[in-house]
C-alpha cells in the first residue's frame, strides 16, 4: 500500500515509490533508502511529499512490514473461489478463441460479458488473482495469461480514469491480444530449451498473424486490432512487428505492453523462474526506452493499493 509522508519524515529502510517533484530534480523511483546521501538528496528537492510503499519497507512510524502470517480460513475460501472462477474462465476462453482460430464466428457480446466478469474478479481480489494466474499448466498458459493481461488492463484503465466503455473494450483486447499464438504449434510455445531461428521467427510473427485473423471480424473496435498487432512494440522503435516509435503508439497500446510484459515476467514458465512484482516493475521502470514509465508506476500503485484483506 502507498502512503504519502512529508519529505522530512523519510528515513533509511523506507521504500520510495516516487518523490513529488520534477524528474530533473530527482529522477529515482522505486528504491529502498539505504544511505544518508539518498536522504539528503530527497530533502534537497522542492517536493513536499514522498510516496512510500509500506509493504516493501518501513511505515511512517518506523514499523517493518508484517510477514509470516498464516492465511486465515476466510482467505483460503476466497483463494479457492478465485482459482475455480479463473479455471472456468480459461476453459470458456479456450473454446471461444479456439473457434476463432479455425475461422469461427466472433460474438462481441459474449466476449464483453466474459471480460466484465474477469474484470470483477481482478477488481475484488487483485492480489489473489495475481497469485493464482502465476501458476499455469502448459495447456492453459496462453488462456490464463490472456485473462491476467485482460484483468490488469482493466485495473490500469480504471486507475487512469478511463470510462467504462473504453475499459470494457480494453478488457476484450486483453483476452484477444495473443490469439496469434494459437496458430503456433504448442511444442514450440512451451519448449523449455533454446529456440531455433525459425521457431523464434514463428513466435515473433504471432502479433501479425493474430491481427490478420481478427481484422476479418468487423464487430471488433480498431483499438482491439491495434493491441493485438502492436503489443510487442517499444517506445524507441526496437519492438516488432512494425518497429513503431512512441509517437505512433496510442495510450491503450502502451498500456497493453506494460501489462503483457509484467504478467509474462511474473508468471511461472518452463524456461524461467517467476520474478516478483517488485523485480518486474523495477526492471521495466529502468527501461524507459521501451516502456511508458508513468504507466509502470501506475501499475505498481494499483497492485500495492490492493492488499489481501
Amino acid at each position: 500500500m502507498l502512503v504519502k509522508v512529508a519529505k522530512d519524515r523519510i528515513r533509511k529502510g523506507m521504500f520510495v515509490e516516487s518523490v513529488a517533484c520534477p524528474s530533473l530534480e530527482f529522477a529515482r523511483r522505486r528504491f529502498l533508502v539505504k544511505t544518508d546521501a539518498e536522504l539528503a538528496a530527497i530533502r534537497a528537492t522542492s517536493a513536499l511529499d514522498v510516496s512510500i510503499n509500506v509493504q516493501l519497507g518501513l511505515d511512517p512510524d518506523g514499523r517493518r512490514p508484517k510477514t509470516g502470517k498464516s492465511t486465515p480460513p476466510a482467505d483460503m475460501v476466497r483463494i479457492e473461489a478465485v482459482r475455480s472462477e479463473t479455471s472456468q474462465s480459461a476453459m470458456a476462453l479456450r473454446a471461444s478463441l479456439g473457434s476463432l482460430a479455425v475461422g469461427g464466428s466472433l460474438d462481441m457480446a459474449d466476449l464483453s460479458q466474459a471480460a466484465e466478469i474477469n474484470a470483477g474478479i481482478w477488481s475484488d481480489n487483485t492480489v489473489i488473482a495475481l497469485e493464482v494466474t502465476r501458476l499455469k499448466s502448459k495447456d492453459e498458459t496462453t488462456y490464463v495469461h490472456s485473462l491476467a493481461v485482460s484483468g490488469l488492463m482493466t485495473l490500469l484503465a480504471r486507475s487512469l480514469g478511463m470510462d467504462e466503455e473504453t475499459t470494457g473494450i480494453l478488457g476484450v483486447a486483453g483476452m484477444l491480444h495473443d490469439i496469434g499464438k494459437l496458430l503456433i504449434p504448442n511444442e514450440i510455445l512451451t519448449k523449455p530449451g533454446k529456440l531455433t531461428d525459425q521457431e523464434r521467427r514463428l513466435i515473433r510473427n504471432h502479433p501479425e498473424a493474430g491481427y490478420h485473423l481478427l481484422r476479418s471480424h468487423p464487430d471488433l473496435p480498431p483499438v482491439v486490432l491495434d493491441i493485438c498487432r502492436l503489443h510487442h512494440e517499444a517506445l524507441d522503435g526496437s519492438g516488432y512487428p512494425l518497429g513503431l516509435k512512441k509517437e505512433d503508439l496510442s495510450l491503450p497500446v502502451r498500456l497493453s505492453t506494460v501489462c503483457d510484459v509484467f504478467e509474462a515476467l511474473t508468471a511461472v514458465r518452463p524456461y524461467k523462474r517467476p520474478w516478483t512484482s517488485t523485480e518486474a516493475l523495477d526492471w521495466m521502470f529502468e527501461r524507459p526506452q521501451i516502456f511508458d514509465r508513468k504507466l509502470v508506476i501506475r501499475l505498481g500503485s494499483v497492485l500495492t493499493d490492493a492488499p489481501l484483506q
